[in-house]
């Protein structure tokens, strides 16, 4: 009697294929839990989140979670399908939060293969997929363009046909969307932390945020199994080469938002993400710091509420220069993460 395999060693490059659908596993009930278990792992500070009464008061109740809990359990469903065999996960596009998470809700996700394109090098591709998270209603949460590097499972396969997908370099202001009885214009700034409102931003404005916090094994590896990420390299040091674990990007970015607060502490809610690269890798070790650039402004129908475009720039070690790129147009040393936001603030 022949014995059947039952585990699943994930997908490799070849067994993906252009509009390939993905229903994957395991739907996840958001709790208070996630919420304190953020705040311990990453040392963020905004009133939304904080506060069920400051919530409340600019009209959010029940009580929402930050949406980047939201956006890392969703993308953790994923991982098991698409990034099990990753090298890396390489960047982010078109990301829009569409309703808030509040504890009690189960989200589930499903994603679309989009794009596949071989390296050179005839032993990875890039896969680009079209990711959509829904809660228990069937109403869409969060949705997300991304793409990653993924083993071959042989060299000698075939390479597909090339399809890299044309993707939007950022959302509009206009296609945001604010979370249903928002509003700002009662907003309490001594409850939040800063004065700055919407106006008080110029665009082209750096803000170095100063603080920096070091990253460890263990927490990273505690964050990533919160999002049921089960990423080989993250995990296990027989994974790469060099016997590292690899720090999950978003843990980079939960950490460099949470740090953003010094300084864009009313930046509340984060309505979109445009655009986001995962610049170099981050391990145990390495001091996370961050800095901030504002890329754009807008006006929003409805009451109290702006937005802000932000980039936010995550580096190793403080770069008080607050310097992207070189004269040769590459990233400079040190730029972990390269992260292109719209974030909802008071006018």
């Amino acid at each position: 009697m022949g014995t059947q395999v039952k585990t699943n060693p994930g997908r490799f490059f070849e067994d993906f294929t252009v509009g390939q659908v993905i229903e994957h596993a395991t739907p996840r009930t958001v709790t208070e839990g996630d919420r304190a278990l953020y705040g311990a792992i990453y040392p963020t500070r905004f009133a939304v989140p904080s506060s069920a009464e400051f919530a409340a008061s600019v009209g959010l109740a029940p009580h929402p979670v930050e949406e980047l809990v939201a956006f890392h359990i969703a993308f953790g469903k994923t991982v098991p399908d698409v990034s099990l065999n990753a090298v890396a996960n390489l960047g982010y596009a078109e990301c829009r939060f569409h309703l808030p998470v509040v504890p009690g809700d189960t989200l589930r996700t499903r994603s679309e293969v989009i794009g596949l394109k071989q390296n050179s090098n005839g032993r990875t591709g890039v896969v680009w997929v079209r990711s959509t998270a829904t809660n228990q209603r069937g109403e869409v949460v969060v949705d997300w363009a991304r793409w990653v590097m993924v083993h071959k499972r042989s060299a000698d396969s075939p390479a597909p046909e090339t399809v890299v997908p044309a993707l939007a370099g950022a959302v509009d202001a206009g296609d945001l969307v604010v979370p249903a009885g928002l509003d700002l214009s009662s907003y309490d700034v001594v409850a939040a932390g800063e004065p700055h409102r919407l106006g008080d931003y110029e665009v082209g404005e750096r803000i170095d945020h100063v603080d920096g916090v070091t990253l460890t094994d263990a927490e990273h590896m505690m964050a990533t199994r919160l999002w049921q990420n089960t990423a080989k390299v993250h995990f296990s040091t027989e994974a790469r080469p060099d016997g590292r674990r690899l720090v999950y990007g978003g843990h980079v970015i939960s950490l460099a938002r949470a740090l953003s607060f010094n300084g864009l502490a009313n930046a509340q809610l984060v309505a979109a993400i445009n655009a986001g690269a995962h610049v170099a890798p981050a391990f145990a070790g390495d001091t996370v710091h961050a800095w901030s650039e504002v890329l754009d402004t807008a006006v929003l129908d409805a009451p109290g509420v702006g937005a802000l475009r932000l980039r936010l720039v995550a580096t190793k070690g403080r770069d008080e220069s607050m310097t992207l790129r070189g004269d040769d147009g590459a990233y400079t040393d040190g730029v972990l993460l390269d992260l292109d936001y719209w974030a909802l603030v008071p006018r």
